[in-house]
């Protein structure tokens, strides 16, 4: 399962947003560090084509996929240097997969600090540049020693050194641009600046009407190399407290439809490269997670890896094309159940059945 790690400065909302994915369970208090150690959680991914397979199938299970999530101490300025624990909470980033930046709009007099979220992730970016830079520089050296008496590992001594350009210019590696191999060959170093991001800005209740004004500036800093989403964050984590119905009339009368909270777990999933299919029957209906570019089989051992090994074939269809037919066996008498084989790149929302023999 792939772990999302919420930072920010203190106070930003992390602790706030674990409980609307949670459903409760973190502190959330108006004082630095009231987060030491990480709470991790999981979130459901709620699919609606999962939820009308369900109904088609009349299934008596439902299983949407999931992703796990970390909320991280909130970071300081000269965190990179140890301040506030920071080397401490700065480790915790490394174990992620992705970054969730969570900035502050909100006016609140109770929180030290600017409100600005721009200026939050400039601070952030920082201390993240820091701590691979310093950490970059202090094996440099011996890399390319070892590069003298071993040429192969030329190109990962390469590689770092463009990270060390552009870490020194201020920029993060995430959004450098290096090229896919560079990329590659910096995963060993587990760069604090390497992980994909998302820039989730909290907003005020009185800002949901123009959110545009205060995602502005975060937009501008990051341009098209990362989503941006504005969200209340204390009225999702109230709101997630609540029975369905109550939050979908809390939600609806607040003008904010579903909430932005199944918005942002998609955009997550996505970021990754992360895929969804699905299986249905009766007995269950139920999302898997593949990345993308997986064949039928790689697909299959999602499920088992039996079903990788003794691939035969995968009867597959589009969710919206099963829907229109009705069931899976009028999809095969109308002819638009496919038969794919071994080659066949599997795409998101496909509702596939698997042969297999071991």
């Amino acid at each position: 399962m792939e772990r999302f790690g919420f930072v920010g400065l203190p106070n930003a909302g992390k602790s706030s947003l674990y409980n609307a994915l949670a459903g409760g369970g973190a502190l959330a208090a108006p004082y630095a560090f009231a987060t030491v150690d990480p709470n991790v959680g999981v979130a459901k991914v709620l699919d609606s084509r999962l939820d009308a397979l369900a109904e088609m199938s009349q299934s008596k299970n439902v299983v949407p996929t999931a992703v796990q999530f970390v909320d991280i101490a909130g970071l300081v300025k000269g965190a990179s240097q140890g301040e506030g624990l920071g080397n401490r909470f700065l480790a915790h980033i490394r174990e992620v997969d992705a970054v969730v930046f969570v900035l502050r709009a909100f006016e609140d007099t109770d929180v030290p600090g600017s409100s600005d979220p721009a200026e939050q992730l400039e601070i952030l970016e920082l201390e993240l540049i820091t701590a691979d830079l310093e950490a970059l520089e202090k094996h440099i050296d011996k890399r390319r020693k070892a590069a003298r008496s071993n040429p192969a590992q030329a190109p990962e001594v390469a590689a770092m050194e463009a990270a060390i350009d552009v870490l020194g210019g201020g920029t993060p590696v995430w959004r450098a641009g290096l090229d896919e191999d560079t990329m590659a060959l910096l995963k060993a170093e587990q760069l604090l600046t390497s992980k994909p991001v998302i820039a989730l800005v909290n907003l005020g209740e009185d800002q949901l009407d123009e959110p545009d004004t205060y995602l502005a500036g975060v937009r501008a800093l990051l341009g098209d190399t990362a989503p941006v989403i504005g969200l209340s964050i204390q009225l999702e984590a109230e709101a997630a407290m609540l029975d369905p119905e109550d939050r979908t009339e809390m939600l609806e009368a607040l003008g904010l439809g579903e909430g932005a909270l199944p918005t942002f777990l998609h955009t997550a999933y996505q970021l990754l490269g992360l895929r969804t299919f699905f299986t249905t029957g009766e007995k269950e209906s139920r999302a898997w997670t593949f990345r993308e570019g997986f064949t039928a089989p790689q697909t299959a051992g999602v499920i088992h890896t039996d079903f990788e090994r003794g691939f035969i074939r995968a009867e597959t269809i589009g969710w919206d094309v099963l829907l229109e037919a009705g069931s899976w066996s009028k999809a095969r008498d109308e002819g638009t159940l496919r038969i794919e084989g071994k080659d066949y790149k599997v795409v998101d929302g496909d509702v596939m059945e698997f042969r297999f023999n071991v």
